[in-house]
């Protein structure tokens, strides 16, 4: 019974396009992967210029027991607005984590209040708020309005 409940909530959720366009989805695979964020291509054609960050790395809990286990994490911000749009987590814990961020997002959090505020610890959620350097740069062009991809440096 409480299957059909929320699904019913759910779809009853899609009704508005802001639902819609910021939607956690969950793939069920061995290493956990969660996203808050519309697709990437239409990130670009909504919000024009955008911002990425990024974060590879294992997780100190990998670390003090020695697995090889490995978290990638991207937060996807508006260049004009500042506004995170999206944000992407592959590892350990990821549903919890995004989960966290969700409220966050949804209510149009800017990449300068993430780096204001304290990480959940101890989890690899800190990083979320520590991702000070862009990985790239995605600029609509003047001409044609093509996308022009500008990568830097990981931090």
């Amino acid at each position: 019974m409480q299957l059909f409940q929320s699904g019913d909530r759910f779809w009853r959720s899609l009704t508005k396009l802001t639902q819609v366009a910021k939607l956690l989805t969950h793939l069920f695979h061995q290493a956990s992967v969660q996203q808050l964020s519309i697709l990437f291509t239409f990130a670009i054609e909504e919000y024009g210029d955008i911002d990425v960050y990024t974060a590879n790395f294992r997780p100190l809990k990998a670390t003090l027991s020695g697995l090889p286990d490995r978290v990638f994490m991207k937060l996807v911000v508006s260049a004009k607005t500042n506004q995170v749009v999206g944000l992407h987590m592959c590892g350990e814990d990821s549903a919890e984590v995004v989960q966290g961020f969700a409220v966050a997002i949804k209510v149009g959090l800017t990449k300068a209040q993430f780096d204001s505020t304290v990480g959940i610890h101890p989890t690899s959620a800190e990083e979320f708020v520590t991702m000070r350097t862009p990985t790239r740069k995605i600029r609509n062009s003047s001409s044609g309005g093509k996308t022009d991809s500008e990568a830097k440096a990981a931090a």
